[in-house]
């Protein structure tokens, strides 16, 4: 017995050592190794986005529109979800194209329009991040691109007509919205179409910015029919071709109950969405002013001559006017801002916009 027991540590020090070996880094003349270089892949590193929950809610980091190899992407739909994880994401979704017929290798990858949104999803699962399976209807304009989330099956909306296209995605209990209504003219119309469609309740978000142009006349729709504040990406390269710093990605920040993508459904249908582009948030006042609130802290250094610190705990930078001052909030991580500013002073938010022209007001101390 005691043999057998010798034998087995024995056995497993030769199988450590083995491993150590194999790990162990090469260098010398023939080949030299660089340990840092070595372990810096794709899944190792991670920015973490700090913005703030709001009561009663968790905030996810969401972008709801990129295309892949199975449309006219340029990237295969696991990197889509590994660079998404790397850009500090919570949850995205898979929306190729469903009327494209430019696809490369067509032959093969025509066979399942569901093929991408499935691959994603695997992936999703292997590392820890929300996939939903989604499709961009693409057709001219006045109807123009309508994305449709959490779809079932893809191919039931692969249909002539175009009503009968988002008919088919509501069916499946889509959400349904419109893409970058600025383009490609350059013109932002809310078509005949596109009101009737909002009527019946199948179109219920847009986008307020798209890749790297805003819209700002549908922030006003947003208020005017009580669509969800969007922005996504639109992403057809890799993501560090047009992002390479943390932050520069679109998000649309999304206000769930539950961290699952049924917890993002129910968060879609209910409008809670704030869209955030180029240190830039779009959406419902009292979401802003949460947010606001749950990121600045202040503290009162002279109340006689009305003296204060204001502290940023977010990674937004805020810029605030008032009188005829204005200041930049930075990030925590950076500088404290000291200002004069009476108690009881408002504040205006430039850069929290909840219709054209039209921005957040409120009172920080």
């Amino acid at each position: 017995m005691k043999a057998d027991k010798m034998h087995l540590i024995l056995t497993v020090l030769f199988l450590v050592g083995l491993s150590w070996q194999m790990d162990a880094q090469v260098q010398n003349a023939d080949v030299y190794e660089f340990p840092d270089l070595k372990q810096k892949k794709l899944l190792n590193y991670r920015y973490h986005i700090n913005i703030p929950d709001i009561d009663g809610f968790e905030t996810l980091k969401c972008d709801f529109h990129m295309h892949t190899d199975f449309s006219d992407g340029y990237v295969w739909p696991t990197m889509r979800v590994i660079e998404a994880w790397n850009d500090g994401l919570d949850a995205i979704a898979i929306t190729d194209h469903i009327e494209t017929k430019n696809r490369k290798n067509r032959d093969i990858l025509e066979i399942d329009l569901n093929k991408s949104g499935e691959i994603a999803l695997k992936k999703g699962n292997e590392i820890g991040i929300l996939v939903i399976r989604g499709a961009e209807i693409t057709r001219n304009k006045p109807l123009g691109h309508i994305n449709a989330l959490f779809v079932q099956d893809v191919t039931k909306m692969d249909v002539p007509d175009e009503i009968d296209a988002v008919s088919a995605a509501v069916e499946q209990g889509a959400y349904l919205v419109l893409n970058h209504p600025g383009w490609p003219n350059d013109t932002s119309t809310l078509y005949s179409v596109h009101k009737e469609l909002i009527k019946q309740n199948k179109i219920r978000g847009v986008e307020v910015f798209n890749g790297s142009e805003s819209y700002p006349v549908a922030l006003d729709w947003c208020n005017e029919y009580k669509l969800a504040f969007f922005a996504n990406s639109d992403l057809h390269y890799a993501s560090a071709n047009s992002y390479r710093e943390k932050l520069e990605r679109p998000m649309t920040l999304v206000f769930v109950k539950e961290r699952t993508v049924e917890g993002i459904k129910e968060a879609l249908f209910a409008g809670r969405t704030v869209a955030y582009f180029c240190n830039n948030l779009a959406g419902e006042e009292k979401y802003l002013k949460e947010i606001i609130q749950k990121s600045l802290s202040v503290k009162v250094i002279d109340i006689d001559k009305s003296i204060i610190e204001v502290w940023n705990n977010s990674d937004i930078p805020f810029e605030i006017r008032f009188g005829d001052y204005m200041y930049s909030i930075p990030i925590f991580a950076n500088q404290v801002l000291r200002i004069n500013l009476l108690s009881g002073t408002e504040v205006t938010f430039t850069n929290c916009m909840t219709g054209q022209n039209e921005y957040v007001k409120m009172k920080i101390w």
